[in-house]
């Protein structure tokens, strides 16, 4: 049993993971607070409405003591993939935001407070939003300020102000920093006209003034005010208000949400793909499977459809990001597409490097899908296509990997403004390589583009 590597800031308890469960411990420092939650049904009406992820209280011998002897332990199940803000869609980043803020109305209802806004707090499944920290909620103290405000600020509404009013994307930025945007340097890219925004003034100008260095006293008096319970409830509604109405700004850019209806496929050839992703999944029943490059999510909405039981994407651009999950909310589909790019995803990082973990490490996946891919990653990235391979194989036992060959106007594309320098870059060598490594179970030539499809199953 192992403590959770992004684990050790909390007093009041730790999360340790043992052959795919997980557990949280309670300490002594957070007893009371628990208690009282628990007690106060406030966790069991969040669970029952799927905003609170569920525990149940189980012997306290089940996780050894790992110094303070903890009171109480709770296991949570586990979802099937773990993600982080920054590699949130646009549209998953403001539902998280809402979540959060629904949750902290409800609780003070119940006389309960947040005592913080980590946006690694919430947690998807598929694109359900679900928060996940038990220790986060205590007593609420009369007249207190939100103390989660200005994280709140950093780690959600700043990001979405950004794509939202400067047309940047924020997952790059937000990956860099991992905390979130800091409301001086968000202010510094803002358009002048939404900082005059009374709204923009209050949670973005007005943070920035705090951080400047003669802002302390400011800040310290600020902190001694008394905020009366219904000023707290009309601040936190009037942002949630605010939220809901943020849209990504026309101006960002985006290359490849139009892909699904506009690449080199005829619409027999789309279909004939369709089918044999269909049969792959139908075959393979995959737990979890991982679609590289998943576009719009056409691919994973098929294959869940045929007998996958989740589907987690990565995808670069934001724009077809957005698309993906905005899809899979609609049609309840139990897929999550992520920012990542497969030549540079997100790394390790955070205390010891080991607190946010890479985004590779953190797909247990059962099958991968990498369609339309390869080209991408050996030509317009120049990565060797054996090492290509050997990743996409390394992902998972089973998957379909499509070959695109040179002739394919997609890849014409790529050569035309560069020399044609990649000699291994050629069918032959991708059949080697993949019966190399294990069997190819099926394949299917896309009559047209000459695109080749082929399951293979690892050996």
């Amino acid at each position: 049993m192992s403590r959770h590597p992004a684990s050790y800031r909390d007093p009041s308890g730790h999360v340790y993971m043992q052959d795919g469960r997980v557990f949280r411990t309670v300490l002594p420092a957070g007893v009371a607070d628990y208690e009282f939650v628990r007690d106060s049904g406030l966790a069991r009406r969040l669970t029952e409405r799927g905003w609170l992820i569920a525990a149940t209280e189980v012997p306290r011998d089940t996780v050894p003591v790992d110094g303070t002897p903890h009171a109480y332990v709770l296991e949570h199940p586990r979802l099937a993939v773990q993600s982080y803000p920054y590699e949130w869609s646009f549209p998953a980043l403001k539902d998280a935001a809402l979540l959060q803020l629904d949750i902290q109305l409800e609780a003070l209802a119940a006389g309960v407070m947040l005592s913080d806004a980590s946006a690694y707090n919430v947690m998807f499944d598929g694109p359900t939003p679900v928060f996940i920290d038990y220790l986060s909620f205590r007593r609420y103290r009369e007249g207190e300020f939100w103390a989660g405000h200005r994280q709140f600020c950093e780690q959600y509404l700043n990001p979405l102000l950004l794509t939202a009013y400067a047309g940047v994307p924020f997952q790059p930025w937000y990956r860099g920093a991992m905390e979130g945007i800091p409301p001086a340097l968000l202010a510094n890219v803002l358009p002048v006209r939404r900082k005059w925004s009374w709204r923009v003034m209050t949670h973005v100008i007005l943070q920035a003034s705090m951080e400047r260095p003669n802002a302390n006293d400011k800040a310290a008096a600020a902190s001694k005010l008394q905020l009366p319970l219904a000023s707290l409830r009309s601040m936190l509604g009037s942002l949630r208000s605010w939220i809901a109405e943020l849209q990504p700004s026309p101006n960002r850019p985006s290359i490849w949400s139009g892909y699904a209806s506009d690449n080199s496929y005829t619409t027999p050839e789309a279909t004939l793909k369709r089918a044999f992703v269909e049969r792959f999944a139908a075959a393979e029943r995959p737990k979890v499977l991982l679609d590289i490059g998943c576009n719009t999510g056409d691919y994973s909405a098929v294959a869940l459809r045929a007998g996958a039981g989740a589907a987690v994407g990565w995808e670069s651009d934001a724009g077809a990001l957005d698309a993906a999950y905005l899809r899979a909310r609609k049609d309840g589909l139990r897929f999550l597409p992520l920012w990542g790019d497969a030549v540079n995803p997100s790394p390790g990082q955070g205390w010891a490097g080991s607190e946010r973990q890479s985004l590779p490490a953190r797909m247990e996946v059962d099958a991968v899908l990498g369609l339309a891919l390869i080209h991408h990653m050996a030509i317009a990235r120049n990565v060797p296509l054996p090492a290509v391979l050997h990743w996409l194989i390394d992902r998972a036992p089973a998957g379909i990997i499509e070959f695109v060959p040179k002739s394919d106007p997609m890849v014409q594309q790529l050569l035309r403004l560069r020399a044609d320098i990649f000699e291994d870059y050629a069918e032959e060598r991708f059949l080697h390589v993949l019966q190399e490594r294990g069997e190819i179970v099926e394949s299917c030539r896309l009559p047209t583009s000459g695109r080749l499809l082929a399951w293979y199953r690892r050996h």
